[in-house]
């Protein structure tokens, strides 16, 4: 199933994220790679697609994971947790029905 993994940054996290953002990539990558990724992106802090030194106040990804305990599983393992970028994450089942 898929589940939406919406996850809330930390204020002043820019650094952090930056830090950690090759090993939270991989992560993902490893899921593209599976065929188990349908999106995933920050939100910019401001109206930009590059926000500069504004930063971004979450991110969004939609995976597919066998149950939602799963999905906590790997959401939890995330570098942005450990690196304290994230403050508050909440997963959703998922049901994509456009396009």
């Amino acid at each position: 199933m898929w589940y939406a993994i919406v996850a809330e940054d930390n204020e002043n996290s820019l650094d952090r994220r930056l830090k950690a953002r090759p090993d939270h990539l991989k992560r993902l990558e490893l899921l593209k790679s599976q065929g188990r990724l349908m999106l995933a992106g920050p939100f910019p802090a401001i109206d930009s697609p590059d926000p500069g030194s504004a930063g971004f106040t979450g991110s969004l990804i939609i995976a597919e994971f066998s149950s939602l305990d799963e999905a906590r599983q790997w959401a939890n393992a995330d570098p942005y947790i450990a690196h304290d970028v994230y403050r508050n994450v909440t997963i959703k089942p998922f049901r994509k029905t456009l396009p």
